[in-house]
Formats: C-alpha cells, sequence, structure tokens
C-alpha cells in the first residue's frame, strides 16, 4: 500500500515530450524526459506509430500520435515537404487526443515539450489550455546562426565576400564553418525553411530548452540576450556516464537499429589504453565510394587500432582488399554494422573518436573525454567542427581536397597522428578533453547549472 501511495505522490506534474522521429532528436528528448521522471513529474513520449516500438524506459509511458504514414514513417513519402505537412496536419490532430484523453485521469496534461523542429506543438498545447515550450537539439551557436537568418539580420545566399560571419559571442565564421546550405539555400528547402519555423512562434512559449552547458556556449547564448531566453539543460546523455543519479540510465532506451556490442567490447579488451580509434558517421550520413576508400586506406596507413561502424547498406563502398585484410585479421582493425557508441567512447582502450560532428555524438565525444578528428559533412556538422577545433580545443579538423571537396587518406592519416601521437598538440588536446569532461559532469550533476535549471522548470510545474 506504501508503496501505490508513493507512486501516486511522484506524480505532481506531467509533461509530454514530442520528439521529431529521428535518431538524433529522439534520444536527447527521452533522455529529458528520463530527468523529468527522476525528479517527481510523470513523463510521456509521444511519438510516431512508426517508431512506437523502438522506445523503451521504466521511467517513461510512450504514446503514439500520427505522422500519416503510421506503417513506415519518412521511408514511406521520401519527401520532406509532404512529409512535414503531414505530420503537421495529422500530429496536430492526435497530440490534441492525446491530451483531452488524460483530461479526465488522475495526471492531466500540464505542459508539452515538443523539438523545436515542430512548432504546431506549441499551438496545440495553447488550444488546450496547458504550457508547452521547444527543445533545441543544435548547439546554441547552430541556434544563434538561424536566428539572426529569422530575424532578416544575415541574408542568404551567403558568399565567400560576406565572410566572416561576425556574430556576438561565436568566433568569425567563413563558409566552411556555417552549415553548409546557408550558401546554396534551394539546396535543402524544406530543411532550411523547418530550421527557420523553429522561430516562428517563440514569443508565446512558456520556456525555451536547449541540449547544451553554460560554459561550453555560455558567451553564444550571452551574445543572443533577450531573444532567446533558454534553459541550457544538457548534455542529454545517459546518467551513467556523468553523474550517475537515474539508476540503470546506461542507454538511451531508443534505437531504431540493433546494436552489435558484444563483439566490439571483446575485441576492445585486448587493446592498450587509449590506442584505438573509434570511426561513426552517424545514421544520416552517406559518403561517397571514393571517400570511404580514402579513409579505409588513412585508417591502414596509420597504423592506429580502429573499429568502424559501417551500414550493411555502405558497406559495398569499402575497397575488397581492405575489407579482406580487417576480415582475415581483425588484430589491427574491426568493422562493425552498430554497437554502443557510449560504451565504446567510454573504454579505456578507445583514444579518439574519428565524427561527423553531429551535435548528439559532439557532445558524448565532450561528455566522455575523448579526443576528436572531424570530418563534417553538411549542414549543422560543419559549426559543431569548429568549434571542436578551435574554441573547445578538443580535437582537430580535416581538410578537403580543393579539387574533389573530400578528404584524402594522407590527411586522415595527419589528423590521426596529431590526436594519437604524444606530441605537444596532442597532449594539449587531451588535457582539454578530459577538462571538459569534468565541466559536463559538474554541469549535470547535483547543484550544477542544467541541474538547476531543470529544478527551476519542474518546480514551476508542480506549483501549477
Amino acid at each position: 500500500m506504501l508503496k501505490i501511495m508513493e507512486v501516486e505522490k511522484k506524480y505532481e506534474g506531467h509533461v509530454v515530450v514530442l520528439p521529431y522521429p529521428s535518431q538524433g532528436h529522439i534520444n536527447p528528448l527521452l533522455q529529458f524526459a528520463k530527468r523529468l521522471a527522476s525528479k517527481g513529474l510523470k513523463a510521456t513520449i509521444a511519438t510516431t506509430h512508426y517508431t512506437l516500438s523502438s522506445i523503451t524506459s521504466p521511467l517513461v509511458t510512450v504514446e503514439p500520435i500520427s505522422d500519416g504514414f503510421d506503417d513506415g514513417g519518412f521511408a514511406q513519402v521520401r519527401s520532406e515537404e509532404l512529409f512535414l505537412e503531414s505530420f503537421k496536419t495529422n500530429g496536430s490532430r492526435t497530440l490534441t487526443q492525446l491530451i483531452k484523453k488524460h483530461q479526465a485521469t488522475k495526471n492531466p496534461i500540464t505542459c508539452v515539450v515538443y523539438d523545436s523542429f515542430l512548432p504546431w506543438a506549441l499551438d496545440v498545447a495553447k488550444e488546450n489550455g496547458i504550457l508547452g515550450g521547444p527543445f533545441f537539439t543544435n548547439s546554441a551557436a547552430v541556434t544563434a546562426i538561424f536566428s539572426r537568418i529569422h530575424g532578416g539580420e544575415l541574408k542568404l545566399p551567403l558568399r565567400l565576400e560576406d565572410c566572416p560571419v561576425v556574430i556576438p559571442g561565436v568566433p568569425p565564421m567563413n563558409l566552411e564553418d556555417l552549415p553548409s546550405f546557408l550558401n546554396a539555400p534551394e539546396s535543402y528547402p524544406a530543411y532550411l525553411r523547418m530550421k527557420l519555423n523553429q522561430f516562428s512562434n517563440l514569443d508565446k512559449a512558456d520556456w525555451i530548452f536547449s541540449n547544451t552547458f553554460q560554459s561550453l556556449e555560455h558567451e553564444v547564448v550571452k551574445g543572443m540576450g533577450k531573444q532567446w531566453p533558454a534553459k541550457l539543460i544538457g548534455p542529454m546523455v545517459p546518467s551513467a556516464y556523468l553523474d550517475g543519479r537515474i539508476e540503470g540510465d546506461k542507454g538511451y532506451g531508443a534505437s531504431l537499429w540493433k546494436p552489435l556490442d558484444e563483439d566490439c567490447a571483446k575485441w576492445l579488451e585486448t587493446k592498450p589504453s587509449n590506442s584505438v580509434v573509434y570511426i561513426s558517421f552517424g545514421s544520416m550520413v552517406s559518403l561517397t565510394q571514393q571517400e570511404m576508400e580514402e579513409i579505409a586506406w588513412g585508417l591502414q596507413d596509420s597504423g592506429c587500432y580502429f573499429l568502424w561502424v559501417v551500414k550493411d547498406s555502405e558497406r559495398h563502398k569499402l575497397p575488397k582488399a581492405f575489407l579482406d585484410l580487417t576480415t582475415q585479421n581483425q588484430e589491427k582493425g574491426m568493422i562493425v554494422s552498430w554497437c554502443n557508441q557510449l560504451e565504446m567512447l567510454a573504454h579505456d582502450s578507445v583514444g579518439c573518436f574519428l565524427t561527423h560532428c553531429g551535435w548528439n555524438s559532439t557532445l558524448e565525444g565532450l561528455s566522455l573525454g575523448v579526443p576528436m578528428v572531424g570530418v563534417p559533412k553538411w549542414a549543422d556538422q560543419l559549426t559543431d567542427a569548429k568549434f571542436i577545433k578551435d574554441v573547445w580545443c578538443v580535437g582537430v579538423r580535416v581538410k578537403v581536397d580543393n579539387v574533389t571537396g573530400m578528404v584524402n587518406r594522407e590527411e586522415v592519416v595527419l589528423c590521426l597522428n596529431e590526436v594519437m601521437d604524444e606530441g605537444k598538440r596532442s597532449l594539449e588536446i587531451k588535457k582539454n578533453a578530459g577538462k571538459w569532461k569534468e565541466l559536463a559532469k559538474e554541469a549535470i550533476s547535483e547543484g550544477g547549472s542544467s541541474d538547476r535549471a531543470i529544478d527551476e522548470f519542474v518546480m514551476s510545474l508542480k506549483g501549477t
């Protein structure tokens, strides 16, 4: 009986958390939902029918809403325009139904925290008389750039002669440091529109949340001032790798793929400390065959141990001779179709993360203190790579060939050696990586800046 009363008492507010239905957006929003639940709120993830079965967490309830493509999600339509329009129409309708369903229960929904890509969710919240706020899944620096474009202070397309672009709190940015399509806005019109729409009704939001932390991007947030009064609540990385305050929180609890961890872990156990390069380009990046070949032979020529995550659909792009080498003898390197990235980065054997510089991967690298080699390909990855190299000084960035626009094997070797050897630059990078690991942990630990920001939100909801 006592246990039941304790469970009832826990729920002093009910938050619905609505992610954009892709892995890189589900993970941080689900992690935020778990944080809220650990602090006494009832947290429900509202996700599309297609992604529903991929999300499990003992702390969080999962309920379906519709994007209009319940059998296959985005893959069913393959058009950003159609998908986003359908999600707005069907998502608004089914989110309203979800809110109304809970109205008569002991735990009516009091707030919607939604992915900033889905501003229509705030309209739904307001129409139903409840609170709402967006969750920005990019860095504050990237948000600052798009905020200025939305406000008309930066005009598109950006050209070489417009650079460096100077934004308060952000280092001077050249074209190669800015989101890739700002100089060719017509290349991804739906994506650009989605980025700008994040700010369309921001003035009506009760809160703004950002997956970053005070010491990491203090200057950027200060430079944005009152136009973006965000609560910095990151890094949204599972608790086991930071403060350890959420019991059993070793993974995000969402996977659209099946991880293959056991073989990776066994292989890593055979390698010396800080000797392995871990390579992953995330779920969205697709390299050309030539790029895959150059990176493959760069890894081979570097002499480093390596573990490379290559999706099954990309495996055919690897050189046959390279594949033969790694399958016949896994002493030097291993190729897997998927693995638990957090476990890899936390492993003592891993000394370097060769990454596409997506924001989640960047935060994981920072939180786990792993030096990085950035190979950014598009969108916000270029800005993240700039900060990794020049602001936080936790890694290097590959230089691409002026003619092909791609990385070559010599550059891969050069960058890996710069991070992995014991030279002055390497030692400085490793020292900075250790510093940011501690600052990330401090931010989310009890009394830290992010923890206080989350507590303020929780207390304001408990008072409603």
